[in-house]
Formats: structure tokens, C-alpha cells, sequence
């Protein structure tokens, strides 16, 4: 009797245990979630070519929570390359994400144009799901219009702070390359007015040199092929203590792998990373390096260091777009948990922190140089610069004069 007791338990227990399983199973769309409150986080980024560093935060998100159709909590998609001419794309991808009845934070890096439009659509639909934007390239005010929360590098102060990081490393004129697109960003606009003046201030000669738009006709590949192709031109022209600049991510590459064959000088990319050009430029594999960014900033500067350029490229220890992408995903969970406040700087910061120990950040909430208001769902941030074969340049501790902050 006792026997037959226990195995009648035993069917019992079996049997609740499966049916709870489909009971969970059910809740979602098809995904378990890992609890009763079970949600889902959305990212949207780039692809591999146009900004590998925002996809590979996504990446880093999936490693630690997982992806939905696997029982986790991320879903991760991309915008097209030629995101210009496929806006409305771009749009149905992100108020899409809004149907998952589990959604509670939508997170897009970079937010290209029609970012506000899908967050518009998606408070219409679900007002509940928080949304939050990554270097958003419409301009702030708009942006601010839809989003709970935007993150831009510091336009404004690094207008400056690369202008002194250049002048500090000896460079004696400074080459702004970018193409109309990008100018009418009222954010990289401001960066170049700000950049010009520093120039000036700090006597080093500011030159702006055009390239074509990778969203164009050309493409990447015909943008890239301009870069390589100016470059020695550039460095013939200016001299090898020039600093150079670009505003796009894909023309990042072909200007490094020029500079460090015909000489000239590279304080950080617009988004800067040791894996934002570097590793294409210098010809290195750096996939047994994957995600340890110690390791990969190492084996970077090795590699400047054999080329000559010690002392003369720099860069962020960690990735911008990698840590945008990621620190936005853990801080939406950490607010979805109640363990964190939106728009808090200090969370915000704690963050970005998890993805960059050892690495200095600074940065305040954006003030609208128009109407002169702080705004409360807008900060601007940016990194120690990080100089190969020289270590951190202590930008974060540089005092960006206040006339800066009044540019445009």
C-alpha cells in the first residue's frame, strides 16, 4: 500500500509540473518567460557594416538574459544599411516590436531618422513601453518629443576636447570630414562650429574636407574607396601633424589604414572604440578577443605600436556603441525591475559602468542652446580619451570653457 501511495505522488507531482509549464508557456508568444512578470526588452541597431559596435551590444545583451524565441528576454533586430531610403521600414520594425504583449522597453542605437515616428506609433499603440534612444541623429528637441530617455556623446563638450587632446598630442592643423547629410544634424553641426572655434583659440588650423555620404549612390563601399583614395592627398597637403576626423562610421576604416601608411594623427572616432576601424585597418583577427575589450584594446596598440603610431592614434578603452546598447538594455531592466530611475544620472552612469570598469565617464543633462532649457530626458556623456602607447589622457577632468556650451 505504501508503495502504490507513492507512485500515485509521484504521477501527481509529474503531472502538475507539466501542465505549469504549458500554463507559462502560453503567457507569452511563445517564449517562457523567466518569471510570473515575465517581459521582453527590444533592440534595434545597425548591421555588421554600418555599425558592428551597436550590434555587438545587442549580442552581449542575448549572452546574459537571452533571446526571446530561446526563453529570454531580448529581441534583437536591424535597420536597413540604407536606412535614408528605407525609413518607413526602419518605422515598422520598431512599432512591430510593440506587438509582443510582453514588450516593456524599446531601445534603438544609433536612432536614425524615423526613430521618433516609430516611438510616436508605439506610444499610440502601447503607452506603457518605455523607449529609449541611443545617439539619436534627429535633432535633440525632436527626439525629446517621443523618447523617454536619449543618449548622445557629448557634442559639445568634445568639440573641444578633441581639438585640446590634439593640440596636446602635437598636432598642428585639424581635418573635420564629413558630407551635407551629416552637417544638417543639428548635433554634428554645433560639433564642428565648436571645433572650429577651439581651433582657433587654441592655434591649430581648422580645414573641412567633404566625402561622400555611405547612404548615397555610392554606397559604402564607393564612400570607402573616396577615403583611401584622398587621404595620401590630405596628408601631402596638410603635413603628418594633422589630426584628422570623420563623422561617419564607415569611412573610419580606410582613414586609419591611410594614416598609419602615409602618417598623420587620429585622436577618436565620431563613436569611438579600439573596434570601430582598427582592427580592419590593421589587417587583425580579433575574435578569440570577442567581448573582452581589455584584451582587444591590448592587441590594438600592440599593433599601432609596431606601425609607428604610439603616441599618435587614440581612441575610447571601451566601446561607445557597444556600451550604448548594452548599458541602455540593463538600465530599461533595471527600471522594469523598479531597481533603477530613468533618467537618474547616477543609474544611468552605474549602467554604463557595468560594461567599462576601470574607464572614467562624465556628462550632464543637454541644455537647447534656443530656448535655453535643461532638458529632462536628455544627457550627454563621454569617456576618457585613451591614446595608444600613452595611456588616458584625463579629458574627463579637462574644463570645457563655458563660451563653448553657447555655439551653434
Amino acid at each position: 500500500m505504501r508503495k502504490t501511495v507513492v507512485t500515485l505522488f509521484a504521477v501527481l507531482a509529474v503531472t502538475a509540473l507539466v501542465l505549469a509549464g504549458c500554463g507559462k508557456k502560453a503567457e507569452g508568444t511563445g517564449a517562457a518567460p523567466a518569471a510570473k512578470e515575465g517581459f521582453h526588452i527590444g533592440i534595434v541597431t545597425g548591421t555588421v557594416s554600418q555599425s558592428e559596435d551597436d550590434l555587438r551590444g545587442a549580442e552581449a545583451l542575448i549572452k546574459e538574459y537571452g533571446e526571446v524565441k530561446q526563453g529570454g528576454i531580448i529581441q534583437h533586430l536591424t535597420y536597413p544599411d540604407n536606412f535614408m531610403q528605407e525609413m518607413e521600414t526602419t518605422i515598422s520594425q520598431i512599432v512591430g516590436l510593440a506587438d509582443d504583449p510582453l514588450m516593456k522597453a524599446i531601445i534603438v542605437n544609433q536612432a536614425v531618422p524615423g526613430t521618433t515616428e516609430g516611438f510616436r506609433r508605439v506610444k499610440d499603440k502601447r503607452p506603457d513601453i518605455l523607449l529609449l534612444a541611443g545617439e539619436p541623429h534627429e535633432d535633440p528637441l525632436v527626439i525629446e518629443s517621443a523618447a523617454d530617455l536619449a543618449v548622445n556623446a557629448d557634442f559639445v563638450s568634445r568639440g573641444y576636447l578633441i581639438i585640446d587632446s590634439a593640440k596636446k598630442l602635437g598636432a598642428k592643423t585639424f581635418v573635420h570630414i564629413s558630407f551635407p547629410r551629416h552637417m544638417g544634424y543639428e548635433t554634428l553641426g554645433r560639433r564642428r562650429a565648436i571645433m572650429e572655434a577651439a581651433c582657433k583659440d587654441l592655434g591649430v588650423k581648422f580645414v573641412f574636407e567633404t566625402a561622400p555620404d555611405p547612404t548615397s549612390d555610392v554606397g559604402v563601399a564607393g564612400a570607402q574607396q573616396f577615403i583611401l583614395e584622398k587621404v595620401p592627398q590630405w596628408v601631402k597637403k596638410y603635413g603628418k601633424e594633422t589630426a584628422f576626423f570623420c563623422t561617419n562610421d564607415a569611412h573610419t576604416e580606410p582613414l586609419l589604414k591611410q594614416l598609419l601608411q602615409y602618417g598623420g594623427m587620429f585622436v577618436e572616432a565620431d563613436l569611438p572604440s579600439p573596434l570601430m576601424g582598427y582592427p580592419g585597418a590593421l589587417g587583425i583577427d580579433l575574435s578569440k578577443e570577442q567581448g573582452d575589450f581589455k584584451a582587444i584594446l591590448d592587441k590594438v596598440e600592440k599593433e599601432i605600436g609596431a606601425k609607428g603610431g604610439a603616441g599618435r592614434f587614440g581612441t575610447w578603452a571601451y566601446s561607445y556603441g557597444f556600451t550604448t546598447t548594452a548599458g541602455l538594455g540593463e538600465l530599461a531592466k533595471r527600471v522594469i525591475e523598479k531597481k533603477a530611475e530613468l533618467t537618474k544620472l547616477s543609474d544611468i552612469m552605474d549602467a554604463y559602468n557595468k560594461y567599462t570598469p576601470g574607464a572614467k565617464w562624465n556628462g550632464s543633462f543637454y541644455n537647447d542652446i534656443a530656448t535655453k532649457v535643461k532638458a529632462k530626458n536628455h544627457i550627454l556623456i563621454y569617456q576618457d580619451t585613451y591614446i595608444m602607447g600613452k595611456g588616458y589622457l584625463g579629458t574627463t577632468n579637462v574644463e570645457v570653457p563655458e563660451k563653448y556650451s553657447t555655439i551653434r
